[in-house]
């Protein structure tokens, strides 16, 4: 036999064994939505989507992937994979309501996307306050609005509606975040103006002064809006996500022109509800103190004496009075795990205000 027929024949055998594998993992698949659909039945007295999504159930689904996971597809891949199969399988009746700080294709959709799968209604909004009333009114079940980034810090804002809403923290989700300049020029010596978010611009300052210098740099509303500004302008650029350059059909002249690498934004998902533990948490609390010395002091003991770990905490103007301050803490452990229920107990003793925002599943990280 010559060595092309033995190729051939191999080829064949592949493909086939490659259409029988494709059948049995449609025919998985379809069970995994039919037993979904059978859990969502045996739970009476509602139809709707928000009723039966469990984010620590999915928490503990999807490291259990991660961890089965040998390769050859990366963890990423395989943890992008299974986020949809559970976001069909949960949206056979009716999809979740996102709504995110839009507009369409800002990295916070693609957050959206990244936590909820893509079988969800997303619902674009023009500031974080709007994403905090739709989900207070009903309107949205969850909500997706960034809280802090690698290198510009915190996103002050968000923070500051936790003192008006009584909204709660479901889940985090890091994404890391690459800029690209998205042009119809066909090299840079055809650009006069770059257009961008100003946190944006600054990411990418030292690339921008090392291949544009002098060229103008435009602060916009959101990245989506400068890739729009530049859809059919041949002497511009804008600086955004790929999301925005495919919504917008721009070409990506230069992909990850970020000064850090590790740049990484970090999102919150806020609902009405706090979930049950995942085995693997986070606690935000809300704290304020009685004025005097050792106000902070007072506020961060019982964390020592349960031996609980905080991994940030931020000040802000508190609105109740002048000079006076709250503190926004993040611990680790879920609030109905017993060590960090006494260090509560001990918190609502020494505090002014002592406020659990949420606890919620830690992002699920992968290697990049």
């Amino acid at each position: 036999m010559s060595d092309t027929k033995k190729d051939t024949q191999d080829l064949a055998a592949a493909r086939n064994e490659i259409d029988r594998l494709d059948e049995q993992i449609q025919n998985l698949i379809s069970e995994r939505a039919r037993l979904a659909f059978r859990v969502r039945e045996s739970k009476a007295g509602s139809s709707d989507a928000v009723d039966f999504y469990r984010p620590e159930r999915e928490a503990q689904v999807l490291r259990a992937v991660r961890e089965r996971n040998q390769g050859p597809l990366s963890d990423s891949e395989m943890l992008r994979l299974f986020r949809e199969i559970m976001s069909a399988c949960l949206a056979q009746q009716e999809p979740l309501k996102i709504a995110y700080l839009g507009p369409e294709g800002t990295f916070t959709q693609q957050a959206v996307h990244r936590h909820f799968g893509h079988s969800v209604h997303t619902i674009s909004l023009p500031a974080i306050d709007n994403v905090f009333e739709q989900v207070q009114a009903g309107d949205a079940d969850f909500g997706v609005v960034p809280v802090e980034n690698s290198t510009q810090g915190i996103v002050s804002h968000t923070l500051d509606m936790f003192l008006l809403s009584d909204l709660k923290i479901c889940g985090e989700i890091e994404l890391r975040v690459h800029q690209n300049l998205l042009t119809l020029a066909k090299s840079l010596n055809e650009i006069e103006r770059v257009y961008s978010h100003e946190q944006s611009l600054s990411q990418c300052k030292s690339w921008l002064r090392t291949h544009l210098p002098g060229v103008e740099l435009i602060s916009v509303g959101s990245n989506s809006e400068a890739a729009r500004r530049v859809r059919h302008t041949p002497e511009a650029a804008a600086i955004a996500g790929r999301s925005a350059a495919e919504v917008y059909g721009l070409p990506v002249l230069f992909a990850d022109i970020e000064d850090h690498p590790d740049n990484t934004t970090r999102f919150l998902v806020i609902g009405r509800q706090i979930f049950a533990p995942s085995g693997n948490d986070k606690t935000t609390l809300l704290l304020s103190g009685h004025e005097g010395p050792g106000l902070l002091h007072s506020l961060l003991e019982p964390f020592r004496v349960h031996e609980l770990n905080m991994t940030r905490i931020e000040s802000r103007p508190s609105r109740l009075g002048k000079w006076a301050y709250v503190f926004f803490v993040d611990v680790e452990g879920h609030a109905e795990e017993p060590r960090l229920a006494a260090a509560l107990e001990d918190l609502a003793r020494v505090s002014k205000l002592s406020r659990v925002l949420g606890s919620y599943p830690r992002a699920i990280l992968t290697k990049p």
